[in-house]
């Protein structure tokens, strides 16, 4: 099988980083808002960090909001980086490789769409996240498109040639409680016309 970082290094050569902008907007924008409301309970502003940002779209918009004090961006296309960097000079963007990265900072709100699954133990990098990239009593929103209830996904390993963990909604769930995070609440985001919607997940870290 292919590595999903050669899969993504492809598609933004041929542009299709765009598409996928296009594609998840509707979730992305619902997830973010929904974060929103518990992220800015207890504080004013926040700093926020997009784990597989692709090519910056989403560390573009969290920069734009008027709450954020710093949007980072980080994931393992090199491409893909390039491409936001070369579109975006205000904010930072790093080349990784997960779960072996490790932030020299935490943050206050953790972002990631469409990235968990792709990990052959997106388990472990949970736990990353709730102890190496979140700040105590900080948030963490991630969506998630390939999951067991969702059928038509369920092809995607083999027509993509790329490994995908899948779950069902309640074992996605459970890794969250078994990682540490708290309040945890999970729902369908731009769930619509009978289309399953992206298994969105929020939870703090306490």
């Amino acid at each position: 099988m292919k590595e999903a970082t050669d899969v993504f290094n492809h598609w933004a050569h041929l542009g299709k980083d765009e598409g996928m902008e296009r594609g998840h907007a509707s979730a992305v924008n619902e997830m973010i808002d929904v974060a929103m409301e518990r992220v800015l309970t207890d504080r004013v502003a926040f700093s926020a960090v997009d784990l597989g940002c692709g090519n910056g779209w989403v560390v573009r918009k969290l920069s734009q909001h008027p709450a954020c004090v710093e949007a980072v961006g980080y994931d393992g296309a090199e491409h893909m980086i390039e491409k936001a960097k070369e579109v975006d000079l205000i904010n930072a963007y790093h080349c990784a490789k997960f779960p072996d990265t490790k932030p020299d900072k935490t943050y206050q709100f953790v972002h990631s769409m469409e990235f968990l699954y792709y990990l052959k133990d997106p388990k472990n990098m949970l736990q990353s996240i709730h102890d190496d990239w979140l700040e105590k009593n900080g948030w963490a929103v991630i969506g998630i498109d390939h999951y067991a209830e969702h059928e038509e996904s369920l092809g995607w390993p083999e027509a993509l040639d790329v490994h995908m963990s899948t779950f069902s909604e309640e074992e996605w769930i459970q890794m969250w409680k078994d990682v540490g995070f708290q309040e945890i609440h999970a729902w369908r985001a731009n769930a619509h016309d009978g289309k399953p919607g992206t298994l969105a997940i929020l939870g703090k870290k306490s």
